[in-house]
């Protein structure tokens, strides 16, 4: 069937239903390795000319949301500073050239955002290669399920919030001199900031601290015309699935029990609600949650 944003069909079926086979990488995994591969709208986004211009930094942007998000902007009118880890390359390529093929530049800053200079060395890279800044996405994440709070390690709990919390905090901090007013911070929560899972304590708390990041950011920098707002993913389909994100045999189920669509999200499903906010049509929007998360209720 012929399928992009803008064509309507029932929710329900517009992505397949899928039911993952139990699968495992180690982090930070390779989203081009598994079965079946996400959906970042690389046959269905159609850009309108809705960022033309638009200069955007934006993590995670190898693979899932991030990537959708890069390829969406870009189809858009925007260029892209890409940032992942050095071990996602491959997968990074893939988004590259989506990018290149919309017409527009593909800036690769390979490195680790749990490292403060690195945040900081990442922005300063972005705003110089691409003549400027004004579109900041903090997408990546980091995501292990562990059954028992003793099971998660002081060490692996200041990994969750370093990626999720601390590297979104110095980004923004390091981005905000090359930020004029227009410009747009948006990052990236989850339904987990309402609904904690419980064998995922850390990642759920980062993201409820997320949420509330960005509400008080907000009213701080609209006074400087910037606007901040949040993305709150429901369960969608990505390579935190297959990297101990969730317990691995709860995989054939994914998303198909919890939403009231009867399944998982797909990253392409994710990527209009990101366009929105960085768009000028958003412009009467600052300090928001939109939650896209195929009809699960929040407060």
């Amino acid at each position: 069937m012929t399928r992009d944003q803008y064509t309507f069909h029932d929710p329900r079926t517009l992505y397949p239903n899928i039911s993952p086979e139990v699968q495992q990488q180690p982090e930070p995994g390779l989203q081009s390795r598994m079965t079946p591969v996400p959906d970042l709208g690389e046959d269905t986004y159609r850009g309108t000319g809705r960022l033309t211009g638009r200069r955007a930094l934006i993590t995670g942007a190898d693979s899932g949301i991030g990537a959708a998000v890069a390829i969406a902007y870009a189809r858009e009118g925007a260029d892209i500073a890409l940032s992942y880890l050095p071990e996602e390359q491959e997968d990074a390529d893939h988004v590259v050239a989506q990018i290149e093929a919309a017409g527009r530049r593909a800036v690769t800053i390979p490195g680790d955002i749990t490292s403060a200079s690195f945040c900081r060395e990442l922005v300063a890279t972005a705003a110089e290669e691409l003549g400027g800044l004004d579109t900041v996405v903090n997408v990546a994440g980091k995501q292990v399920w562990h059954e028992k709070i003793e099971d998660i390690d002081d060490e692996d709990f200041a990994a969750t919030f370093a990626t999720n919390i601390f590297a979104p905090f110095w980004i923004v901090k390091a981005a905000l001199p090359h930020l004029a007013p227009g410009s747009t911070i948006i990052n990236t929560a989850s339904l987990e900031a309402y609904k904690p899972a419980p064998d995922r304590l850390d990642y759920a708390t980062t993201k409820g601290a997320i949420n509330n990041f960005s509400k008080g950011l907000a009213q701080q920098l609209i006074t400087r015309g910037i606007r901040v707002n949040v993305v709150a993913p429901g369960p969608t389909w990505s390579v935190l699935q297959v990297t101990g994100g969730v317990d691995p045999e709860s995989l054939p189920e994914f998303g198909s029990s919890e939403t009231p669509l009867g399944r998982a999200g797909q990253p392409a499903e994710l990527a209009p609600a990101y366009v929105f906010l960085a768009s000028a049509e958003s412009s009467f929007v600052a300090g928001e949650t939109l939650n896209v998360n195929g009809g699960m209720v929040t407060p």
